[in-house]
């Protein structure tokens, strides 16, 4: 492939709600340092700084943060805040809520009642007067249970002003069925890959058939999640790799594209190679063969 040609215009755009986004987005989470949150190395702040105004020079105009996305020495909110604004017109910021993290990092999760606060802790560290998508991030011990009351303190927010548009996070299909009947959804945000579940598959046909935008998380790492993909990669991956001249990640996050028109793609990065590389891979088209091969998995 050849990225330097690329852009994020190149996989076509969505709406969420009524803001249109590139396919191709950016994930925040690794702004902070060469490992999530409080581990690894903290990323050098200019660098950090030059990634996200790079990211949107190549078209780039969906990012994914958190107010929790924070280590030692640096916060994802605030480097794109110093980063971004003002903030070009086009620019869609959706952050999520119902995690958090104390000034010491150690995690808790917040009752409906202090979700107000977790939304303007976003609004504070980003210099904004309202959010444009807030996900409610469901607890992994919460995934069989009703999530009515936090969607619904969430959903009272947005009549207050304070929220554009509301997404769900590490949802079942139910849960996303309960947050629709409460209040308008845009987006759905799960864990997705090669070699995804059944139910997780299941989810992102819903969401298509219901028109919404499906947002994987953690298509390249894959299991190895916040650590990051395991070193190596599948033999039919890389096999699919050479034969276009890409990386596997950017086969992988082909694939994530190529599952629907509604599937929008958040890689995140601290490295400028790395940006321009998954940038590119919105250009990448696969095989029906090739996406075959990958599904089975």
């Amino acid at each position: 492939m050849s990225p330097q040609t690329n852009t994020a215009a190149d996989a076509g755009t969505w709406q969420l709600g009524d803001l249109t986004v590139n396919r191709v987005g950016f994930g925040a989470m690794r702004l902070t340092g060469t490992a999530p949150f409080d581990r690894g190395v903290p990323r050098d702040r200019e660098q950090s700084i030059r990634v996200l105004r790079q990211a949107v020079e190549l078209g780039v105009n969906h990012i994914d943060t958190a107010a929790f996305y924070f280590s030692a020495t640096r916060s994802a909110n605030e480097l794109i805040n110093r980063a971004l604004a003002p903030y070009p017109e086009d620019l869609v910021i959706t952050t999520k809520v119902w995690p958090g993290r104390d000034p010491s990092g150690a995690w808790w999760w917040a009752t409906p009642a202090r979700l107000r606060g977790q939304v303007e802790e976003n609004l504070r560290q980003l210099g904004r007067d309202h959010l444009d998508v807030v996900n409610l991030r469901v607890p992994p011990s919460r995934r069989t249970g009703s999530i009515s009351e936090h969607f619904g303190a969430l959903a009272e927010l947005r009549d207050a002003g304070l929220i554009r548009h509301l997404g769900v996070s590490n949802v079942t299909s139910e849960q996303l069925i309960e947050a629709q009947a409460i209040a308008p959804v845009v987006c759905a945000q799960n864990a997705y890959g090669i070699g995804a579940a059944s139910e997780d598959r299941a989810l992102l046909r819903l969401c298509g058939e219901l028109g919404l935008a499906f947002v994987p998380f953690f298509a390249i790492a894959g299991p190895g999640r916040e650590a990051g993909p395991a070193p190596g990669d599948s033999k039919a991956v890389c096999a699919v790799a050479s034969a276009h001249g890409a990386s596997p990640a950017q086969v992988r996050l082909a694939w994530i594209l190529q599952q629907g028109p509604h599937v929008l793609a958040i890689p995140g990065t601290g490295d400028p190679d790395h940006l321009v590389q998954n940038v590119a891979a919105g250009a990448l088209r696969l095989s029906k063969e090739e996406m075959a091969r990958l599904t089975s998995l």
